[in-house]
């Protein structure tokens, strides 16, 4: 058993849900969060009649799953990030899960 994290911005959020379906992931959580990105280069355009403050509706996919389906959705997740060539890619990570009280 795998613990699968991904993370996109919430404009995305509908198609990482399509995309863990498609994997092989039919049982996942979704939580909003608020992400930052601080630059260290101001612009000074960006100031300029408002902008964005750094921050950004997020959100998290969880989900306890097999390795073939973590690992499915990570090649999805490469797939749509080389395709979009977004700013914010959405991000995958699998962890290992070395007890659970799950019995399978």
């Amino acid at each position: 058993m795998k613990l699968l994290v991904v993370t996109s911005l919430a404009e995305h959020a509908d198609k990482v849900a399509e995309m863990l379906t498609r994997s092989g992931v039919t049982i996942f959580s979704r939580t909003e969060t608020i992400g930052f990105k601080e630059t260290h280069r101001p612009n000074m355009l960006d100031s300029w009649y408002g902008s964005s403050n750094g921050k950004y509706n997020s959100v998290f996919f969880f989900s306890f799953t097999s390795k073939e389906s973590a690992q499915k959705m990570l090649q999805a997740i490469d797939e749509c990030n080389l395709e979009k060539k977004n700013r914010f890619p959405v991000r995958g990570f699998i962890l290992a899960v070395e007890t659970s009280t799950i019995n399978e």
